[in-house]
C-alpha cells in the first residue's frame, strides 16, 4: 500500500548529495517569481510535515515527473514565515487549496506532529471532497494508529506504468478521472 517506500526516498536523498542537488533546486524554484502561484492551477495539494521536507521533495519531483502539478507551501509561497502563522496564512493556505483539484495527505513520518495538516485536510474535504492519502511509512501494520479518521479516505497507489496515479477506494480509478 506504500505508493512511495520511504527506504527508496531516503536512500535517494542519501545518494544523491540532497543539498547539493536538491537544494539547490528548491532555492532556484522559489526565486523564480515567473512560478506565480497566486493564479496557477495545481492538480495536487501536497499536505505534509515540514519536518519531512527533504522526503516531501522528492516526492513532489516524482509527481511532477508524472505530469501533475505539485503545490507544496514552502517551495511556492517560500515568503511564508513558519515562525510566524497568524491568520494571514491559513487565508493564504485556503486560497491555495480553492485553487488546487485535490489534496494528497502524505503519512510521513513525523505527520502526526504536524498542527496544520488535519485543519488542511478538513478544510479540503469540506470545500472539494477530493481528498487521498498518500501513505509513506515503514510500517503498514500501524499506518494509521491514532489517526484513525485516515481510513475514510482512499489512498495514493502506483499504476503498472511509473507513469500512472491511481486512487484506490476499493478498487482503482486513474487520478485523472478521480478527479473529473
Amino acid at each position: 500500500m506504500n505508493f512511495f517506500n520511504l527506504k527508496d526516498i531516503n536512500k535517494t536523498i542519501e545518494n544523491s548529495n540532497f543539498n547539493k542537488l536538491y537544494g539547490e533546486s528548491v532555492i532556484m524554484e522559489s526565486a523564480g517569481l515567473e512560478n506565480d502561484a497566486s493564479t496557477k492551477i495545481y492538480d495536487i495539494f501536497l499536505s505534509h510535515s515540514y519536518l519531512d521536507s527533504k522526503q516531501i521533495y522528492v516526492i513532489k519531483k516524482e509527481i511532477e515527473n508524472m505530469g501533475f502539478s505539485v503545490y507544496v507551501d514552502w517551495i511556492e509561497d517560500f515568503t511564508l514565515n513558519r515562525k510566524n502563522v497568524n491568520k494571514k496564512t491559513a487565508l493564504l493556505l485556503k486560497k491555495r487549496m480553492e485553487s488546487c483539484k485535490s489534496l494528497f495527505y502524505a503519512t510521513t513520518e513525523n505527520y502526526q506532529h504536524s498542527k496544520w495538516m488535519p485543519w488542511e485536510l478538513g478544510y479540503f474535504d469540506g470545500i472539494k471532497g477530493k481528498v487521498a492519502v498518500l501513505p509513506i511509512l515503514f510500517d503498514e501494520n500501524s499506518i494509521f494508529e491514532g489517526t484513525e479518521y485516515l481510513e475514510l479516505y482512499p489512498y495514493v497507489d502506483k499504476g503498472a506504468s511509473k507513469q500512472n496515479l491511481l486512487i484506490n477506494d476499493n478498487g482503482c480509478t486513474s487520478f485523472l478521472d478521480w478527479i473529473k
